[in-house]
């Protein structure tokens, strides 16, 4: 189980998602849309979301302290390295 955590257009909602911690980049950013379009995360609904939506999003993987997992879909920034 792993909390996929999705950052668009300035909004930001957590979702729980039981998946392999280890799963692609690119089946992250696929399920995401899923997730969005049927407004799973609260807060962050867009039915009409293009399927290519988060094609340049970073997908950042972070255990806490705790153990948990947690799966950070966000947009490339200009800065840093």
């Amino acid at each position: 189980m792993a909390l996929l955590n999705i950052t668009y257009q300035g909004h930001s909602a957590d979702y729980e998602l039981a998946i392999d911690f280890a799963t692609t980049d690119a089946d992250i950013r696929r399920i995401a849309v899923e997730v969005v379009r049927s407004g799973g995360a609260r807060g962050l609904h867009l039915p009409n979301l293009p399927q290519n939506a988060f094609t340049s999003f970073v997908v950042d993987r972070l255990t806490g302290p705790d153990g948990e997992q947690r799966i950070y879909l966000r947009p490339k920034v200009p800065f840093g390295g």
